[in-house]
């Protein structure tokens, strides 16, 4: 690999880490500080002048703080004549904000793209986005990866004999459908209403077969775990044998861990996208933690060698 160096925003020191140890390259240089101010300051120690950049941060509380902190490096390396500058977002920033569904409200996943153009990225690597539209508000390259082949690996090695792929709304069978053609098993659908703007899902009815069934919901992402409680709690009362849940992103804001521990949920399989603390870590034995990491790494490789990413997305 040629003329490339990786960088980690402060959060993400961790997972960029672990990018670099797969690629075998090591991590780059930059200091990152807050001035008694409260003034975020950031310096890249070592040149950068014609290098393919790639910035790497994570979405962990304080999430603004991460914003400004990510701009305020992207326009480092802009002035330090990078030629390109990479940013990847394991979780895109406000991917929820993605339409305008009530009057006078932002959409502030298409307000983060123009930032991150304004700053100076020439390319964004994200993956699995809440509204997969949010891809087209670029005007440069946006590459979507997908966390989809490794959720479906883990679950092919459990063995499950008699699975269900439950969608949780109508909204996301479609996803349960490729996940249940994969696995060769039928679908069902939770019947379910969100009220207002509280997150408060309340589900009313299963519509298909969960009966002595190993039941798996599979979802982008898991905030507060008000949906996918709701639904563990209907296929339970549905007498669904057991409940998998599986995620890109386990944001788990809130209580939601210690929700989903009192749940009647077997285990909640998410991706380090966010990571997960160690406090929440020990308040769940429920929780597993699979690392996406090396799939960044890969298409990294691919995009340094300029070679397609559409092989990171065939089923295996």
């Amino acid at each position: 690999m040629e003329n490339i160096k990786i960088f980690a925003c402060k959060s993400a020191e961790n997972f960029t880490k672990e990018i670099c140890d797969y690629l075998k390259l090591p991590v780059g240089q930059m200091d990152i500080l807050k001035f008694k101010n409260d003034n975020t300051f950031v310096q890249i120690k070592e040149t950068v002048r014609e290098q393919d950049v790639y910035i790497v941060q994570m979405t962990t509380p304080p999430v603004n703080e991460r914003v400004m902190e990510l701009l305020i490096a992207i326009d480092a390396f802009k002035r330090a004549s990078a030629k390109n500058i990479n940013v990847v977002l394991p979780y895109y920033i406000y991917s929820r904000s993605d339409k305008k569904d009530q009057p006078r409200i932002p959409v502030t996943a298409k307000l983060m793209q123009q930032l991150l153009e304004a700053a100076g990225a020439t390319r964004v690597i994200t993956c699995d986005l809440h509204n997969p539209a949010i891809q087209a508000y670029f005007n440069i390259n946006c590459d979507r990866l997908s966390a989809q082949n490794i959720l479906q690996q883990y679950f092919k090695e459990k063995n499950l004999k008699d699975m269900v792929i439950v969608a949780t709304d109508a909204g996301s069978s479609k996803k349960a459908y490729k996940y249940s053609e994969y696995f060769g098993c039928p679908i069902a659908l939770i019947d379910k209403r969100r009220a207002g703007n509280d997150d408060r899902a309340i589900a009313t009815t299963v519509i298909g077969d969960v009966e002595n069934k190993e039941a798996i919901i599979f979802d982008d992402e898991v905030d507060t775990a008000g949906s996918l409680i709701e639904t563990a709690k209907i296929l339970e009362r549905f007498h669904a044998k057991e409940i998998y849940a599986g995620c890109t992103h386990g944001v788990l804001s809130a209580d939601a861990v210690q929700r989903i521990e009192a749940s009647p949920i077997k285990e909640l399989v998410i991706t380090n996208t966010i990571p997960l603390s160690e406090e929440k870590q020990k308040q769940s034995s429920k929780i597993k933690v699979l690392t996406i990491a090396p799939l960044f790494a890969e298409a990294i490789r691919r995009l340094n060698e300029a070679r397609p990413l559409g092989e990171l997305f065939i089923l295996e």
